[in-house]
């Protein structure tokens, strides 16, 4: 019986913390479109495998020291695009932008 309590409360402590690790996710996105240059500044957004590629307006407002602080592993700046290599969240990353615009 014992065992059974235990094994509930590490459950409940492990969905709090994947649940906070979402809303942090959710947070970061949003730094991460600021230091893009905000939404309006962002063409367009692709993906490959753990690459996201994005298109600027303007590729002077990103802001790629904080892009790098927000978890980015590299960035590439080719024209009026960026690649930056996020790992899985590339996925996420470009499913919140297309739903903000």
């Amino acid at each position: 019986m014992q065992y059974v309590i235990i094994g509930i409360v590490l459950l409940i402590i492990l969905l709090a913390i994947l649940k906070a690790n979402k809303k942090d996710a959710n947070l970061d996105f949003n730094k991460l479109v600021e230091a893009l240059g905000g939404k309006d500044n962002i063409i367009d957004t692709e993906i490959m495998l753990s690459r996201f590629k994005v298109t600027l307006k303007d590729v002077t407002k990103a802001n790629k020291e904080a892009i790098q602080k927000l978890g980015a592993k590299g960035i590439v700046e080719i024209d009026n695009q960026l690649k930056i290599i996020l790992g899985p969240n590339s996925k996420q990353l470009k499913k919140y932008i297309d739903d903000l615009k």
